[in-house]
């Protein structure tokens, strides 16, 4: 008696991307850095010789590495997404055309500000290509590491300027706490703190702009690879402002201390003109015990559940 051939259902063994999709995807990605590449060198050049925007240059490559670990969880390439497509593509005409009236306005646009609009139009312009063909599905599944693209966008002047002005002021209020919980000597006005030996003010250049961006980037990051739950990933990404405002804060109140017992002169120390780093590894060791308590919580829950 002869075995009955077994039909097997392939319909639904479909490859993790369509290699259709995925050829008009590259070409597409192809002909759109083509396009853009004057903007796309600018960037790089601004990048390279920025220290506020140094991080830049990682992102693309941050975005490419997160894609690679869920290459395998992929689903299927569907058919276009046409209406997400048409809104992100609106979205990125709509950044050229601002670019386009502000130079016939006659107004000369700053670096951060002709790299913001150029960088938005290409962000827009590259999701809506996902959309039209990957599919809605792809870049559902993609959405971090697409969204994280926009970290490749220089912020505006007017938006640096409005984050500059909260961390000075934050910064001013934890120095404050600080020197308060030290019992120290100080009157403050706004930004200016007066010490018995020396007064500070916390400049732009205090504000650490760069080491909070850096550390929201980190915070992203570490979420995504680390914790699964959305409202546990967003406490850590909310939770890096305070802590950056704690630390700037702190920094100012150790160099006030060293000038008010050591002697004025500290101002012009090393840990005063090059601390940066060594403040920002500081404020590691709570964000990564912040890390460590909501991973082992994700686990509590989930070994707490009923089998």
């Amino acid at each position: 008696m002869k075995p009955e051939r077994q039909e097997i259902d392939v319909s639904n063994l479909a490859p993790a991307t369509s290699p259709g999709g995925v050829r008009g995807f590259v070409c597409m990605s192809i002909v759109l850095v083509l396009a853009f590449s004057v903007p796309l060198y600018e960037l790089v050049r601004f990048a390279a010789a920025s220290e506020l925007y140094s991080y830049i240059l990682l992102v693309p490559f941050i975005s490419g590495y997160l894609v690679w670990l869920q290459r395998r969880q992929l689903p299927a390439c569907s058919g276009p997404a046409r209406l997400p497509a048409a809104l992100f593509s609106l979205g990125g005409l709509a950044a050229l055309a601002g670019y386009g009236l502000a130079r016939h306005s006659g107004g000369e646009l700053k670096a951060d500000d002709f790299l913001a609009l150029m960088m938005t139009a290409f962000v827009l312009f590259f999701v809506a290509g996902g959309c039209w063909f990957l599919g809605k599905e792809v870049v559902r599944a993609l959405a971090f590491p697409i969204c994280f693209l926009v970290f490749v966008v220089p912020l505006p002047t007017f938006l640096l300027d409005g984050i500059e002005v909260f961390l000075q002021q934050g910064s001013a209020l934890a120095a404050q706490g600080f020197f308060q919980l030290a019992g120290a000597t100080f009157f403050r006005e706004g930004l200016i703190f007066q010490l018995p030996t020396i007064t500070l003010r916390v400049a732009p250049e205090c504000s650490g702009i760069h080491s909070t961006l850096v550390l929201v980037i980190t915070s992203l990051v570490a979420g995504q690879l680390f914790l699964r739950s959305p409202w546990k990933r967003t406490i850590l990404a909310v939770a890096v402002i305070p802590l950056a405002l704690l630390r700037n804060g702190f920094r100012v109140f150790v160099i006030g201390e060293l000038c008010t017992h050591i002697g004025p002169e500290m101002i012009h120390s090393p840990i005063h003109h090059r601390g940066g780093p060594l403040f920002f590894a500081l404020s590691l060791i709570p964000f990564f015990l912040l890390i460590f308590f909501l991973r082992k919580s994700e686990r509590f829950t989930k070994n707490s559940k009923p089998q």
